[in-house]
């Protein structure tokens, strides 16, 4: 707003008119301004706020810059909003809810979400490139829970345990090489009513210990699996001092 129209302001306070500011009006808060003012210098002030029913409104043909400085001067604190990315330069970056709930935080060693569920919504997932720490991984109702590494090994560590549930469908591991089940401290359970192997190697009958290197699978009453050089008949028997 532009002219050399006197200012209105309100009766008993002080008048300041100049070219090009529109409405600046002194008050015992601080200034007033009235409509739209374009700054051509730095601007200064320890508080801006719109009026109680409007917005506040920055703008700008480039970009806009809010800078937070020290006492010396220097800069501790960015925020810069540009044409195509929003650029924020501080220690630690975090929003809150509106009861001051961290909701995210960024600093340079890690990134934390406060929210109570994490969803990704995107149509191939979450890419990870190193480990990933959470007490839970699931996917939405009637959809399937993916894990995958295409070119590398997948491994799921817990010191406590893992625990893998599908309540309506099933479980399904592929691998290109060797899938591996190994406990370190205790044993391995296959609790089910039925363990199927359908393509395990069968070979013809022949003597005990031939050069066939076959062997059969044995169980034992706490179900402990162990294996014994196949036969004509079963040899488990022989070798059923392992379940001791």
């Amino acid at each position: 707003m532009k002219g050399n129209a006197a200012a209105v302001c309100a009766p008993g306070l002080q008048e300041v008119q100049q070219a090009g500011m529109g409405h600046l009006c002194v008050t015992k808060d601080g200034l007033r301004l009235e409509g739209e003012s374009e700054f051509l210098f730095p601007l200064y002030a320890k508080e801006i706020h719109s009026r109680v029913d409007s917005s506040l409104l920055l703008q700008s043909t480039q970009n806009v810059t809010v800078n937070a400085r020290n006492s010396e001067g220097e800069v501790t604190g960015r925020l810069k909003v540009g044409p195509k990315m929003v650029e924020v330069q501080n220690q630690q970056f975090q929003i809150n809810s509106n009861d001051g709930k961290p909701l995210f935080t960024v600093d340079e060693k890690e990134v934390v979400v406060g929210t109570d569920k994490l969803r990704v919504t995107g149509p191939e997932g979450a890419l990870f490139e190193h480990s990933v720490e959470t007490p839970l991984v699931r996917a939405d109702p009637f959809q399937d829970l993916r894990l995958e590494s295409p070119t590398r090994s997948l491994s799921m560590d817990a010191p406590r345990g893992v625990h893998i549930q599908a309540h309506a469908g099933k479980i399904e591991a592929l691998s290109q090489m060797d899938i591996l089940f190994h406990s370190s401290d205790g044993m391995l359970v296959l609790d089910a009513e039925t363990v199927c192997l359908p393509k395990l190697v069968q070979g013809t009958w022949g003597p005990s210990g031939s050069s066939q290197s076959l062997y059969e699978i044995c169980v034992c009453p706490d179900g402990k699996l162990y294996l014994s050089v196949a036969g004509v008949s079963t040899t488990c028997q022989e070798h059923n001092h392992i379940c001791l």
